[in-house]
Order: structure tokens, then C-alpha cells, then sequence
């Protein structure tokens, strides 16, 4: 029993990540497409473990936009980041924004955003 429990302990650990969390997100709207502007918060540790994007979702999860973040803020914390040339359905009067980590994914917070002109 007392090998068991010992080869257990040597087993590797799941890697525990914390979602990307969204802080503030604007949107404005620039002839017919949008722009957005996102603040992210995450423990950002390194190439290893970083926000990597986030995205903007239609109410039927529908990809609408996708910013890539391509290096790690680890200096930078909350950070902002735009994405512009975003076409929205005219009749769409929200969005959602989802960030993603390196190593957890697709976080869980769905932050809506109403869309007005």
C-alpha cells in the first residue's frame, strides 16, 4: 500500500491555469464594421503560459472576430488590445467577448457587450 500511495506522488500534477479575466471591453462602431478595444487581466508566467486571444461571439457563438495576443504580458498587467474590421449582422444589438490561456483554453467568462450607435 505504502508503494502505491508513493508511485502516486510521483505521478505529474495537471497543470492549474487561471482563466484570462475581462476586464473592460469598448466598442465602437466605424462605417459598417466595429472595433474593439479589450482589457485583460492574467497571470501571464512566460512563453509557457500567456493569454493568447480572445474573440467576439454573435448569441449563437458564432465567431464574429478573433484577436491574437502573440506574446506573453508579463510586465503589463491589465492590458488593452484592439481589433477593428469587425463585421456585425445589422440586426445583432450584442456580442460576448471570451479570452483564451496557452495552457487552460477557452476561459468560462462570456463578458456581453450591447452594441449602439
Amino acid at each position: 500500500m505504502k508503494s502505491l500511495a508513493f508511485a502516486l506522488m510521483l505521478l505529474p500534477l495537471p497543470a492549474w491555469a487561471d482563466d484570462p479575466s475581462i476586464e473592460a471591453v469598448h466598442a465602437q462602431k466605424s462605417g459598417g464594421d466595429w472595433s474593439f478595444s479589450v482589457t485583460l487581466k492574467h497571470p501571464d508566467s512566460g512563453w509557457d503560459h500567456y493569454a493568447d486571444g480572445w474573440e467576439v461571439l454573435d448569441a449563437e457563438g458564432k465567431r464574429l472576430g478573433y484577436r491574437l495576443l502573440a506574446h506573453p504580458h508579463e510586465r503589463e498587467q491589465p492590458f488593452t488590445r484592439s481589433l477593428g474590421g469587425v463585421t456585425i449582422p445589422a440586426d445583432t444589438d450584442k456580442v460576448f467577448i471570451r479570452a483564451h490561456c496557452l495552457v487552460a483554453g477557452w476561459g468560462a467568462q462570456m463578458f456581453e457587450v450591447a452594441l449602439s450607435e
